[in-house]
Formats: structure tokens, sequence, C-alpha cells
């Protein structure tokens, strides 16, 4: 393999904790088992651009090995050298929210590439001002409702003091006959004809 060939393969590398001799002999005579090999694999912008990937590399953080899609997207809308710059420019509390943001606006712009993020924007503006319409319409209604009811619930009372008005205007003439021709013991306040 020439240097350009080396260049070219993607760099894994396995790395392994040092291993003594010395250390392997003990009291018991039993030797203990090696420590599991840990495989350390490019980040997946590493392995989509064939190149080696350093211990400082500015995209492993953000473009994982298992997750090739992002780093896909994001490179075929800004390219690699355009991400690398921007995430050079940011501090590191804020490179998080840039990697989702150029992914997401990849995805749009691949989805609809004349309008990309606006269109998608547009789109969930236009939902809300037809939300807010049918709010406004269901608050309206709602509040009509409540006018009725009140209405009628004003009239249920004014209907149910005219029946006890006239209940009362019925009984009073009994009331009349009852307390002021008769006596209390109950006898007619007359003499009776015929002895």
């Amino acid at each position: 393999m020439d240097s350009t060939e080396k260049s070219k393969a993607p760099a894994t590398s396995v790395s392994t904790p040092p291993f003594s001799p010395t250390s392997s002999s003990s009291n018991s005579g039993l030797q203990p088992s090696p420590p599991p090999l840990v495989v350390l694999s490019p980040c997946a912008a590493c392995k989509i651009l064939r190149r080696r990937c350093a211990d400082k590399c500015v995209l492993a953080p953000y473009f994982p090995p298992t997750e090739p899609l992002k780093f896909t997207i994001a490179h075929k809308v800004f390219g690699a050298s355009n991400i690398i710059k921007l995430l050079q420019e940011l501090p590191e509390s804020q490179r998080v929210d840039a990697v989702s943001s150029m992914v997401y606006e990849a995805n749009a712009r691949i989805r609809d590439p004349v309008y990309g993020c606006a269109g998608a924007i547009s789109h969930l503006q236009k939902q809300v001002s037809e939300l807010q319409a049918q709010l406004a319409k269901a608050q309206a209604d709602l509040i009509n409702m409540q006018c009725q009811q009140e209405n009628l619930l004003a009239r249920f009372c004014m209907d149910l003091q005219q029946q006890q008005q006239q209940q009362q205007q019925q009984l009073q003439p009994f009331e009349f006959f009852n307390g002021g021709l008769f006596f209390e013991d109950g006898s007619l306040g007359m003499e009776p004809l015929w002895t």
C-alpha cells in the first residue's frame, strides 16, 4: 500500500492497556484474563470524507459513527469545510444547537429546494393562523351558548315566579272566605234561619 491508499482507508484504532508479564503472575497461579479490546472508530464525518479521524476532531462530538445520515444530509447542503468553519467559530456551548439547526435546515432544503426552512415556517404560520381563527370561533360560540343558557335560566325563573303568583292569587279568595265568614269556633257568623 502506498501513502495515498493509507490516507484514504478509514482509521480504526485498537487500544489496549499495557500488559506486563510480571503483573500476570499471582500467588494463586491463575492468570487474570486480559482486559477487553476497545475498538475506536472514526466519526461519521471522517468515515464519509474517508479521512483519518484525529483525537481532536471538531466533527466527532456532533456526528457520532452511529449516525452517518446526519452528516451526509448536512454535507450535501453545506459542505464539510463550511460545517467545520462554522463550528470552529462558535463557542462549544452553542455547537450542539448549530449542528441540530444545520441538519434541520439541510433536511428542509432537500425536501423543498426552493423555500427550504422558510417554506416550513410559512406552512406552520398558516396553520397557526387557521387554528387561531378556529379558537376565536369556538370562544364566540361558547359565549353565545352561555348567553343563551343565562336567558333560558332567567326565563325559567320568571315563569316559575308567575306560576307561584298565579297559585297565590287562586288561593287568596279561599283564605278570605275562610278567615272572614267563620268564627274561631268554626260556626257561621249568622243566626240559623230555622230552629
